[in-house]
């Protein structure tokens, strides 16, 4: 007998997690004093969680607090934390009923998803884009709906792009500053597209991972412009803390409760010890403030020193901590140049196809989060590399 396999385990791999292993595999097969795998494939900074959090997690565990299940929403404290952060960023006043904690913004995309929409329904977004959105939303049976994005607009959708689309979507997905490129949508341009989309019916979720990871502009949230977005954030990127896997969303009032039932089944509550860490990390300003100085050096040393070994056409780095590069003059396969440099300069890197599976075979990511002598190291051995 032949047992039936759900359509959603059909899912496409989310490939930097592959590229991790090959690193992995690659690193630990090296002899002892080979030079070591230089990591710039995944998205993980190079620092854990600030030491003001550890030590908040460390007086958890030796409290003798069971540390059990909280609301599912969070707890009220971290809320309050959370709503004082969007008002000091944003100048927002956000009820903490419309604020839910959740499990890493990877467990808020399934809640979000379900909460706004329908199978069948249609989801737009720019590409190049982050993989799970497009894997997660074709497994919940809705439909991708891809607007390819050039360098003339950042890789950022743009209202023009929103007017071609016939049908319009259900819902639109947007992320600023935005992984893979790195790029923003500036203020003027995310209320053009919250506007629009609040005009025509179409649902906005504006992915905010990388707030606080901005070197030249502003940051500014979709909650500022609209009250029926969904805000999707984290603690992993700026807070420096992925493995903790907790995050948050900033949820329209029609969509709180629907959020709230859905949490309550699918994940219970986020960690409590989590959820302690991410409270304290609120209060480690200056060691956070330090690793955005690092970024922005390893940033400024990459944008001359990736040119000059050889890639030459770079996504404008306003954000976050990656740079995607067109390496069409050097190649029209970019999993078998990826592979390349990791096994021939030992330095690790996503293909471009994980993000865009039309163009993404001549472009690969870079990302600058690791050490700083790591990337100034990998931009020598690129540079001696073919």
């Amino acid at each position: 007998m032949t047992l039936k396999i759900g359509k959603g385990a059909a899912a496409p791999p989310f490939l930097v997690m592959d590229v991790i292993a090959a690193a992995n595999a690659r690193q630990a097969a090296l002899p002892p004093n080979a030079p070591h795998i230089i990591r710039m494939e995944v998205g993980q900074p190079g620092t854990g969680a600030p030491a003001g959090a550890v030590a908040a997690a460390q007086a958890a565990l030796r409290s003798g607090n069971p540390l059990g299940y909280t609301e599912a929403f969070g707890l009220h404290s971290l809320r309050h934390r959370i709503a004082a952060h969007a008002a000091n960023w944003y100048d927002l006043t956000l009820p903490i009923e419309r604020i839910a904690v959740t499990v890493g913004a990877s467990g808020a995309f399934p809640l979000a998803f379900l909460a706004a929409f329908d199978p069948g329904d249609r989801i737009a977004m720019a590409a190049p884009f982050y993989p799970p959105y497009v894997n997660i939303l074709t497994a919940l049976g809705m439909i991708p709906v891809i607007m390819e994005a050039t360098m003339e607009t950042r890789f950022q959708p743009t209202v023009a792009m929103l007017e071609q689309l016939d049908p319009r979507p259900d819902g639109l997905i947007v992320a600023s500053p935005c992984n893979p490129a790195g790029t923003m949508l500036h203020a003027d341009e995310l209320a053009a597209i919250a506007t629009w989309c609040d005009r025509n019916g179409v649902r906005l979720i504006s992915d905010e991972i990388y707030h606080g990871l901005n070197y030249d502009s502003p940051v500014a949230s979709a909650a500022q412009f609209s009250d029926s977005a969904i805000v999707v954030n984290s603690f992993s990127k700026y807070f420096c803390m992925t493995g903790w896997r907790i995050g948050w969303l900033v949820l329209p009032p029609d969509l709180a409760r629907p959020v709230e039932c859905l949490a309550q089944n699918l994940f219970i509550s986020a960690p409590y010890i989590a959820q302690v860490v991410a409270e304290a990390a609120f209060d480690c300003h200056d060691e956070l403030q330090a690793n955005i100085a690092r970024y922005r050096r390893s940033r400024d040393h990459l944008l001359t020193a990736l040119p000059a070994a050889g890639f030459t056409r770079l996504s404008p780095a306003e954000g976050a901590f990656y740079l995607f590069a067109d390496i069409s003059d050097r190649s029209n396969d970019s999993a078998a140049f990826c592979a390349g440099m990791l096994r021939e300069a030992g330095v690790a890197v996503s293909p471009g196809v994980d993000f865009d599976r039309t163009r993404g075979n001549r472009f690969v990511r870079f990302s600058y989060c690791g050490p700083e002598d790591d990337m100034r190291e990998a931009a020598e051995r690129l540079k001696a590399w073919r």
